[in-house]
């Protein structure tokens, strides 16, 4: 055997030229199959380092489905240790994906996706203001980048999808926000538990308009391909419902890798089906110009199709409810 091996692995002077030539072709071809799952130069610039946006950051770098993340936030030496301490941690996490830090938010010019995440000097400003400092930051963004797909990826961010849309005049299938995906998987998690089965195989919706009026059509669910009202009985229905208002808002690791997930997808880098994100209604449901919690398809330049499910009598109701606010 070790005759063997030496007689068909050795690289000495008896091989020639032409089996090196081919041994560094078929080098350099594997290299490019496995470059291939980045089909093109691909930017996520992230705007804000706080504790969202360095856990975005890590995340879809992390995960190599992009050529290179761009943290953005004006205290430019925060977001250059962040930035520098997740790409000091590819040779360990074994990926190729380049982070660097920008103080200007024209740096996030050319970005194939803007993610708005959490500024790191936000301050303890209140909901309403923390909106309007988030359109502004959109509207500054959209003067140099109209191409942009933009996440909203904050929990409290429904309002900023749904102004970006009335008030910047951004194109609806442009804007979407990630934290309904976040409670998504909160509630299969929760799901899982229940059953003891692993959260993967449980599936479910989210729609209205969470935190106030969440609405989690149960009727639709299922787990390993089995309908759950085959497989818990009322006084388990009971307790699911019940802790849906306890799972919000999400905490930032799991809407950072909701954020990662719904970015990938609309860059066509990966296939997830049945995401839950906000986006603005333009006559689904009934409603229009208001942003909710809708299963969507994503693609190109954003959503492609906002999904209609098949509810039962009182779920419609429960759903129009949210849905007109009242």
């Amino acid at each position: 055997m070790r005759r063997q091996r030496c007689r068909h692995g050795r690289a000495d002077a008896a091989r020639s030229a032409g089996d090196d030539r081919h041994a560094v072709g078929q080098r350099c071809r594997r290299v490019h199959v496995r470059s291939n799952r980045i089909s093109r130069v691909s930017i996520v610039a992230i705007l804000g380092a706080g504790t969202l946006g360095g856990a975005i950051a890590h995340k879809i770098a992390s995960r190599g489905r992009f050529n290179a993340v761009r943290l953005i936030d004006p205290a430019a030496g925060i977001a250059a240790g962040k930035a520098l301490d997740i790409q000091q941690s590819a040779a360990v996490e074994r990926f190729g994906t380049r982070v660097t830090a920008h103080g200007d938010l024209d740096a996030a010019a050319g970005a194939d996706m803007a993610v708005l995440a959490d500024a790191s000097e936000s301050g303890d400003t209140g909901e309403r203001d923390g909106a309007d400092a988030a359109v502004d930051t959109l509207r500054r963004l959209h003067r140099f980048n109209r191409r942009a797909v933009i996440v909203c990826a904050g929990a409290p961010h429904r309002p900023v999808v749904e102004r970006a849309v009335a008030e910047l005049g951004i194109p609806r299938r442009q804007v979407i926000g990630a934290a309904p995906a976040a409670l998504q998987s909160a509630l299969r998690a929760i799901v899982a538990l229940e059953l003891r089965c692993p959260p993967a195989d449980v599936s479910l919706a989210v729609l209205g308009r969470p935190p106030e009026r969440p609405v989690v059509p149960w009727s639709e669910a299922t787990a390993r391909g089995y309908a759950l009202r085959h497989l818990l009985d009322v006084a388990a229905f009971a307790r699911l419902q019940a802790k849906v208002p306890l799972v919000w808002p999400p905490g930032p690791y799991t809407l950072a890798s909701a954020t990662a997930r719904v970015c990938e997808t609309a860059a066509g880098q990966a296939g997830m089906k049945g995401l839950a994100c906000y986006a603005v209604l333009d006559g689904e449901m009934g409603a229009r110009g208001i942003a909710a919690a809708v299963t969507v398809e994503l693609g190109g330049g954003g959503v492609t199709r906002i999904v209609e499910p098949a509810l039962t009598g009182r779920e419609l109701v429960e759903l129009e409810t949210a849905l007109s606010g009242s």
